[in-house]
């Protein structure tokens, strides 16, 4: 296991620390185009090709019963439950819609539910979508497939946690972010730990594979031992994996960040203190530093998928199921089908006209290229398994890495002289100081980045 020294150099986080892509995908949203021709992606779900392969399906429910601060979401913020009624059949439609383009002995591995809060649909309605997405789509069994859910604990109580897994979910994400009360009146998030200890014990009375939980650092009046205290008690639970997220302030693109005040903010330095005591605290715990700001215990599939070289990246961050195409449902919600990807309107209106109109939602999105595929495999492996085999690309895209990239292995030197990679004529390794930047060496084999503004994405530390 790796050291907190090993894995932690301040003086090389702040040199590289910079505004980058997350690279859920490659190329980015950014990249995805109004223009976009549906056809795209209705051929690519018809191509027979693509018939072996195995499905992914995203919803986003996009409303939440009150406003987080920090959020940067796509989100509809109301009280009014009645709003979910509408959503919920337009979302059952689309499924019909979407399902008409598939094979349909094309078996569901993983579904997931995101927000927004999912659990603003009541219990019931959750019922009714899971069962209209049995109606059109051959779920896998429990046993072979993840079907997860992001949980507020404010929204959801132990007996809904009970019924959540009588529908299928397997795998639970609860949002947590901090458990100082100071700091969650500051993100409008009033949210006890008991609240969420309930939520947790409920979860592992029924039976879920995992169980994970995302923490924010970077919050006003958070300090080194205010988020020490956060760790200590969200330890206690031990959740399967733990998402650790650094805030981005972006308050010129979400407005709601304004209501916080960035002066109550940890500085540059304290946030990298607060960093190096969340690395220290996890892995002492016997927790794996996936990558970025992603841990998991040794036994969790998480864990188990990158030692075997199996783990993938999509738009819900590291999945254990590689090769997927991906089915967004929703507003916004984006899909990966072969080698296209597109993005339903985001706006409730226009999703419900074309939905309306018998059509999919279909807004925006990109046909990937030769050189998209294959940086877009270069960059996936980075992330996911901190390796390039050069070998490997040379036999599937039929080039020779050290020519066809000799720019980028140049601008790499510096990295390797810096510690955090490790270079020589088969394989780039990154090292384990340079495991907390791999969104900087992925950024260098990204050929768009020069060509949108990166204030646009978050910064990399």
């Amino acid at each position: 296991m790796d050291s907190v020294d090993s894995l932690f150099h301040p003086d090389l986080l702040a040199k590289y620390s910079a505004n980058g892509p997350r690279y859920t995908s490659y190329p980015t949203a950014l990249q995805f185009h109004d223009d976009f021709d549906p056809a795209d992606y209705f051929r690519a779900a018809s191509d027979a090709g693509a018939s072996a392969s195995e499905l992914s399906l995203y919803f986003h429910l996009p409303f939440c019963d009150t406003v987080c601060f920090y959020c940067g979401c796509n989100k509809v913020v109301t009280k009014n439950r009645a709003r979910a009624r509408p959503y919920l059949d337009r979302m059952k439609r689309e499924l019909a819609l979407q399902a008409a383009r598939f094979d349909a002995t094309r078996p569901v591995r993983q579904l997931h539910l995101g927000g927004g809060t999912p659990t603003f649909l009541s219990d019931r309605q959750l019922a009714e979508l899971m069962a209209a997405t049995r109606e059109h789509f051959a779920l896998a069994p429990d046993e072979e497939a993840e079907y997860s859910i992001e949980v507020d604990p404010r929204e959801a109580d132990p007996q809904s946690i009970v019924h959540l897994r009588t529908l299928g979910f397997n795998r639970l994400s609860l949002g947590v972010q901090d458990f100082d009360p100071v700091v969650q009146a500051a993100i409008n998030r009033i949210q006890p730990f008991e609240m969420t200890a309930d939520v947790m014990r409920a979860a592992r009375a029924s039976g879920y594979k995992s169980i994970s939980a995302d923490l924010i650092y970077g919050l006003p009046h958070q300090t080194v031992d205010s988020f020490s205290r956060t760790l200590d008690k969200i330890l206690e639970l031990a959740p399967d994996r733990l998402s650790v997220f650094g805030y981005a302030h972006m308050p010129q693109l979400f407005k709601m960040q304004r209501q916080m005040d960035a002066s109550a903010m940890p500085s540059p330095a304290e946030r990298l203190a607060i960093l190096r005591r969340v690395i220290e605290r996890l892995t002492d715990a016997g927790y794996v530093y996936i990558g970025m700001d992603h841990f998991a215990l040794p036994g969790d599939e998480l864990a188990r998928a990158q030692a075997q070289r199996t783990l993938h990246r999509n738009f819900q961050g590291y999945s254990t199921h590689a090769d997927c195409d991906l089915i967004g449902i929703g507003a916004s919600s984006i899909g990966k089908v072969g080698d296209v990807y597109a993005q339903n309107a985001k706006d409730l209106p226009g999703y419900a006209a074309a939905i309306d109109a018998g059509q999919l939602a279909i807004q925006r999105g990109v046909r990937l290229s030769a050189d998209d595929r294959l940086r877009r495999d270069i960059i996936t492996q980075l992330m996911c398994n901190l390796e390039l085999r050069y070998d490997e690309f040379e036999i599937v895209y039929g080039i020779r890495f050290a020519h066809a990239f000799a720019h980028e292995l140049e601008r790499l030197v510096e990295f390797e002289a810096d510690g955090l990679i490790a270079l020589d004529s088969k394989k780039l390794e990154v090292l384990p100081a340079g495991r907390m930047l791999v969104r900087n060496v992925a950024m260098v084999f990204d050929r768009y980045l020069g060509q949108q503004p990166l204030t646009r994405f978050s910064r990399t530390i």
